[in-house]
Parts: C-alpha cells; structure tokens; sequence
C-alpha cells in the first residue's frame, strides 16, 4: 500500500494563444498524449492505453502498481500530464527539473506545473514560466519552514497584465507581502493558466496511461511512497 496521499502532480504546457477557454478544447488526441507522455524524463516507455477519462477523476494512488500510471492530454496547442514521479518531500524538485526540459522544448510556450503531497506533512511546489523567461519557482512546506522561492512572482503577475489590485477582484487571496510559507502559490498558477486550466474538467477527457517509469524516478517514488525499516 501506498503511504500518504497527494492532491496535485501536475504540468501543462499552454502554447498561443494563451487567452483559449477549455470549453473551446479539441477532443484529446489519444496517440500525441502517449507520444508526449513518453517524452517526459520520468518515462521510459507506455506499456498499455487504459483509456480516456474525465479530467475530474484525479490521481488515487493506492497501491504501487497505481504508481505507474500516468495522466496525459493533448489538446491542440495544450499539452498536460500528471505523472506522481513529480511528488516530493523536500529533497529534490522535481516538478522544476521536468520544467526545465519542457521550457527548452516549447520555448514560446506557459509552463504551469504544481505539486502537493502529504506523506507525513504538507510539501507543496508550484511553478510559472512564461515566454519571456519570467518564472517563479516555491517548495516547501505550507506554514513551516524551509521554504524556498526563486524567480519573481510580482515580474510574473506584471507580465501577466495583473496587478495586486486586480487580485482582489479575482478572488485569488494572495499577498505577497506574507511569508512564502503562508502564500497560496497555487493562486497564482491557476492566473496563470485562466480559463484553459485542465485539471478537474468534468467534461474534458484524457488518457490513462500505464508507463514503465525511468529507475531513478522508480527509487524516487520508492523512498517517498514507500516505509521500509
């Protein structure tokens, strides 16, 4: 059985035009999602096609076999997979490395990816990278400490068109005045995504997929899902 249980492990890419509502997306393209799942560094092949499922049905881990499979979508010019290699517990950052290889791959492109897993406590990471090399990368643990952040959050909302002003009338309580612990960094992705945002779309299938993960994301699931002593 697993150990601990997660919210998010996930990253799309958002290619022009950014201002696309989800209710506007193509039907996913079963055969790119498995082609852009096998791209990512945690993936060494797809094993089996489990079939489309809506987007409201988020990741349930619950014994390791569950572990292998990975959520993918391609819609158009939207790309999304969740994939829980990209969970972890302070150690590494696993999500911003994924990001790093996607920036180079789609340069004109929003990467947008969160994180969240409670295996013991909270851990949390968040990330914003648009076109022009604005980005804003926050891990750690909400309402503790260490917590890290890089990049420029306030450069990201300004590219964005947004103001702090603004924030008020979007609901999204965020004050980056706080400590970084206590910002919901989750916010400020979801402004960054807008109405193309994916995740929990009732109506928008993706593939399940199951993958054959890559063996240091394997070791890395192994020592974070699993209690060995």
């Amino acid at each position: 059985m697993v150990h601990g249980s997660m919210a998010h492990c996930n990253l799309t890419v958002l290619q022009p035009p950014f201002t696309i509502d989800v209710a506007d997306f193509p039907a996913n393209n079963p055969a790119l999602a498995a082609k852009f799942a096998c791209s990512l560094s945690t993936v060494d092949a797809v094993m089996e096609d489990l079939g489309q499922h809506p987007g409201s049905s988020g990741p349930n881990f619950q014994t390791r076999a569950d572990l292998d499979i990975v959520q993918a979508g391609v819609w158009g010019g939207v790309l999304f997979a969740s994939d829980p290699a990209w969970v972890d517990n302070g150690n590494d950052d696993p999500l911003l490395y994924e990001a790093k290889g996607l920036r180079e791959r789609f340069p004109d492109a929003r990467i947008v990816g969160r994180a969240s897993a409670h295996c013991g406590a909270e851990h949390t990471e968040d990330l914003v990278w648009l076109p022009d090399g604005t980005m804003f990368h926050a891990s750690g643990w909400p309402g503790d400490e260490p917590f890290d952040v890089t990049g420029d959050p306030e450069a990201v909302l300004s590219s964005l068109g947004i103001t702090r002003d603004m924030l008020d009338d979007m609901d999204a309580y965020v004050d980056l005045d706080d400590e970084p612990n206590e910002i919901d960094w989750w916010a400020l992705v979801a402004l960054a995504l807008g109405e193309a945002d994916p995740w929990g779309i009732a109506g928008l299938n993706m593939s399940s997929l199951r993958v054959r993960h890559t063996e240091g994301a394997t070791s890395h699931m192994g020592k974070l899902y699993f209690i060995t002593g």
